[in-house]
């Protein structure tokens, strides 16, 4: 586990990117955020309320928000990591898209997530770019 850490902190970075200890407690956050309305979606969705459809876009952003941690510490792979967090990105803002005419609440909710997620592929591509070898 050290080793994937000890990788990352090589990585060329930005002068503007966050401290490593940012990164906990703004995922705690976001995580209880995710969690509350993420859950909704789906009790909403299996209560037959809302259509799988939009369910689906939620689905499949846990999915690629899952998998991150995975392909950049594990298989130390930006690139990878790049296109997942476009994925992540692109599938959140269609998850708000869809649900907003349900539940405009759980839309306003993923702000903060959406705020994040957008920093974060900045952050991604830019030090995908600057570790191209």
């Amino acid at each position: 586990m050290n080793n994937m850490y000890t990788w990352f902190e090589q990585l060329i970075k930005p002068s503007w990117a966050p401290p490593a200890w940012l990164f906990g407690p703004v995922w705690t956050f976001l995580y209880i955020l995710i969690a509350v309305s993420f859950g909704k979606v789906f009790v909403m969705a299996w209560q037959k309320q809302i259509p799988f459809s939009v369910a689906l876009p939620f689905i499949l952003n846990l999915f690629f928000n899952f998998i991150f941690t995975t392909l950049q510490f594990g298989l130390k792979n930006n690139f990878l990591s790049a296109l997942d967090i476009l994925l992540v990105l692109g599938t959140l803002i269609w998850a708000m898209i869809a649900i907003y005419p349900h539940a405009r609440w759980i839309t306003y909710l993923q702000i903060p997530y959406v705020l994040w997620v957008s920093f974060a592929t900045v952050l991604q591509l830019t030090i995908t770019y600057l570790n191209l070898k």
